[in-house]
């Protein structure tokens, strides 16, 4: 007991093998962020940037933390890196207080443990040293190594991983895309093999292709490695597919936290609803139809029921006062799926007012959430039952039995052109035959 009370007061100056246990899942809770606040300034000048903000992190896991612009995301971020101090609460690693003024020998061991990787790859790498040294920096720090062998070996072998070729390393950072910056950006992380890796948006200033390489590079170290990622992003497209709980945060208060599909099923929290509907679907006909929710803080009265962070049951936590809170917990026990992604009929007579909350749900919208992988409505379909539209007609019947809609409107749409050709040619040739006879 003397020695749990050492670590978690701050007077550790190692880390501990193991982090503790949560007793509700029996999960080890690796990074631990309690009540805090951070602020920038002094005086009546200072900007409270992130208020008594509190969630877990689970070893192996992803924990996303997710908002708009200048919500906190990534200033909670370095602080557990201890860039940012926090004006009040703790931040605890393995159950050691790793914030304000520690021990120098913890200090190396935190660096060691958790490292970065930044949003922007061409400012995090410094342009006048090759990609050699940036990967090995931390190898050199820490010397983390047996001799130069079993150094260029290391940096051979990560810079490999991330997709890249050893003669890359006597190159410089301006040399390579945005793409290859930050795979030395990972290297350079990796290669320290860090128990906890704070990812601050590493692919939002990538190609899209680009993404989904980096995206899968993570989940390779996070299953190889089991390192755990404290991802920091505000496209939830892709929150919702790489994590394991998601972590919403609005002008420094963290409104919600749930595994990923429980708050897509159920998103309480009305800043939580604005964002899952402002994410785009890749149909231009529905997203045209899409009616976008909009936060208003103003819906809230907190003059005198203060809101906090509750837990309402199955690990799921909401920001809100008594009223609200007992409001969500309603809502969630009743089990059913909240929608928000709202699609309006083009047909219908527009209302004069819209409404905050309406749940319009067409037969279009589930078309496309619920349509298979390779309903892809392709031209070839149209072509193909254009030249033969019976059988055009028959494949769009099967298509539409399978709910392949796409597939099924392409095969209509060719088959219904097939036919009116046919039908014209039959005139064309009635008509001929009539003037011959005559």
């Amino acid at each position: 007991m003397s020695n749990l009370n050492q670590e978690t007061s701050g007077r550790a100056s190692h880390l501990p093998e193991h982090g503790p246990i949560d007793e509700k899942n029996g999960k080890e809770i690796l990074l631990s962020v309690k009540n805090v606040d951070i602020t920038f300034g002094k005086g009546d000048s200072a900007v409270r940037a992130v208020k008594n903000a509190s969630f877990d992190i689970y070893k192996g896991e992803t924990f996303s933390l997710v908002g708009e612009s200048g919500s906190g995301k990534t200033t909670v971020g370095r602080a557990v890196i201890r860039v940012n101090p926090c004006a009040k609460g703790e931040i605890l690693y393995k159950g050691v207080r790793i914030s304000g003024k520690i021990p120098h020998s913890l200090d190396r061991e935190v660096i060691r443990n958790i490292q970065m990787v930044f949003q922007d790859p061409a400012a995090s790498l410094n342009e006048r040293a090759t990609v050699d040294y940036i990967v090995s920096e931390g190898l050199y720090n820490f010397h983390l190594y047996e001799n130069e062998a079993d150094r260029v070996r290391k940096v051979e072998r990560m810079i490999s991983e991330v997709g890249l070729l050893p003669e890359h390393l006597t190159r410089y950072p301006h040399e390579f895309s945005g793409g290859q910056r930050q795979r030395i950006g990972l290297a350079r992380a990796m290669v320290m093999e860090p128990e906890l890796v704070v990812a601050d948006e590493p692919i939002s200033a990538l190609d899209v292709s680009i993404r989904a390489q980096v995206l899968n590079l993570l989940k390779k170290f996070q299953v190889e490695k089991n390192v755990t990622y404290l991802f920091i992003a505000h496209d939830l497209s892709i929150v919702r597919f790489i994590s394991d709980r998601i972590g919403v945060i609005y002008k420094g208060n963290i409104v919600e936290v749930a595994e990923a599909d429980e708050l897509f099923d159920f998103p309480l929290h009305p800043y939580t609803h604005s964002l899952i509907s402002a994410i785009p679907i890749p149909d231009p006909k529905l997203e045209k139809n899409k009616v976008l929710y909009t936060y208003d803080p103003s819906m809230h009265d907190y003059s005198t029921d203060q809101p906090e962070l509750v837990n309402i049951g199955h690990d799921h936590y909401v920001y809100g006062n008594k009223k609200e809170i007992e409001e969500y917990r309603a809502v969630r026990e009743k089990g059913v799926p909240l929608k928000s992604i709202n699609i309006v009929d083009p047909n219908a007579p527009q209302q004069s007012a819209p409404v905050r909350e309406t749940n319009v749900h067409t037969a279009s919208e589930d078309e496309f959430l619920q349509s298979p992988l390779h309903d892809t409505g392709s031209i070839w379909y149209k072509i193909i039952s254009f030249l033969l539209p019976v059988l055009g007609l028959i494949a769009a019947c099967v298509f539409k039995h399978f709910h392949y809609y796409r597939n099924y409107t392409a095969c209509k749409k060719g088959a219904i052109g097939g036919f009116i050709l046919i039908g014209a040619v039959i005139v064309l040739f009635l008509v001929l035959l009539i003037l011959v006879v005559i």
